[in-house]
């Protein structure tokens, strides 16, 4: 296999093998846990703009299939992993996660101490880095690198959401319907609801309240999605605006976030951000753990065990995360009646776990309940 080379915006450097297609690619390097699901991550829009680098030393040996893509591309910028299988052994794989990274023009390296990268990466924090197999002078790589964009203030929605509105019927009895406003939904998402009786109408970033209001909503979900949430503005005047006609919402990590700017709180970026299959957290009002799927870089600043008073409501955390005691969740009342909640982690869970999959029947009953 051709030489390739990684570099970080600090300097730091790995050399290692061509992974996936030949090139050059850039991008912000982030890592992830997860040991299983290595297609749903790189077919999640969350990804976007993003170097992946797998904690996991062995990668690909299920292979690639047909029926577990999160959206109709791999989204991650370029991709990184240490012992890339050498053979896919799996009964629905269609092809080996090497072919399917070229088929797809994804830039990755391989062979390297994904370890070490990890352990620098979790104390310096995410920064911009880029791959190479075209050429592997370093210094050049990283003069290339330092002109990149930080995700830090990233609008990355109008990237990722679809171009069209689109239906996703129930399943059995239609309950109900939701209008699910794809911020960059993963395909999962709207199955698990419709799994429960709900008709789910994706649409487009940039729709309005009255696109909502047309397809009959009896509710509304914002969904996951990349960059920077205070450089989301449309999305956060929409919510405020389905919050004010007094709508139930749902939303799951992008839609978290943007749904404590509605609120009036702020965001920030975390160090390395949380990305795996393995992290837990509490629910605040059952005291449960949940073990979660989560991909996200930004969170929500809020206080923990307060009430805060907002224009909609009276707001609360609803759930934290038991490594780092971020907000992982929050919740809406009015005149103490649950009117809007959101998580920070992914509730559909593909490849899992499925802890948090109650979270949908939460939802079910808030639409009943309103």
């Amino acid at each position: 296999m051709p030489e390739a080379i990684l570099v970080l915006e600090d300097g730091r450097r790995f050399r290692g093998e061509a992974y996936g297609a030949i090139g050059e690619t850039f991008g912000e390097a982030v890592f992830a846990t997860a040991m299983t699901g290595y297609q749903e991550t790189l077919t999640d829009p969350s990804y976007h703009r993003q170097v992946v680098v797998m904690t996991a030393p062995h990668v690909g040996n299920t292979g690639w299939n047909d029926e577990d893509d999160e959206s109709s591309r791999i989204w991650v910028a370029g991709y990184v992993v240490r012992d890339p299988a050498r053979l896919a052994s799996n009964w629905r794989a269609r092809r080996s996660l090497d072919d399917e990274l070229k088929a797809q023009g994804i830039v990755g390296i391989s062979g390297i101490d994904t370890r070490a990268l990890t352990r620098h990466l979790r104390d310096k924090g995410a920064m911009r880095v880029g791959i190479s197999s075209e050429g592997t002078d370093p210094e050049a790589l990283l003069a290339k690198v330092l002109e990149q964009p930080s995700m830090a203030g990233a609008n990355l929605v109008d990237d990722v959401t679809t171009d069209h509105p689109y239906v996703v019927p129930a399943e059995g009895e239609k309950l109900f319907t939701v209008a699910a406003v794809d911020l960059g939904i993963k395909a999962m998402t709207p199955q698990r609801m419709a799994q429960r009786g709900i008709e789910v109408h994706v649409l487009p970033a940039s729709s309005s309240l009255d696109d909502i209001r047309a397809t009959g909503a009896d509710g509304v979900f914002f969904s996951n999605g990349p960059g920077d949430p205070a450089a989301a503005e449309h999305s956060v005047q929409l919510l405020q605006q389905v919050l004010t006609a007094g709508m139930p919402y749902f939303g799951i990590c992008f839609g978290n976030q943007i749904f404590g700017r509605a609120l009036g709180l702020g965001t920030y970026k975390l160090p390395f951000g949380h990305r795996g299959v393995n992290q837990p957290v509490m629910d605040l009002g059952t005291r449960k753990v949940e073990i979660t799927s989560q991909n996200h870089g930004f969170a929500v600043d809020a206080p923990v065990g307060d009430d805060l008073d907002t224009p909609y409501g009276t707001a609360r955390v609803s759930h934290i995360g038991l490594n780092d005691h971020v907000v992982e969740g929050l919740e809406l009342r009015k005149d103490g009646k649950l009117i809007a909640f959101s998580v920070q982690y992914h509730p559909e869970a593909a490849a899992g776990p499925h802890d948090a999959a109650y979270l949908f029947d939460r939802f079910v009953d808030l639409l009943k309940d309103n």
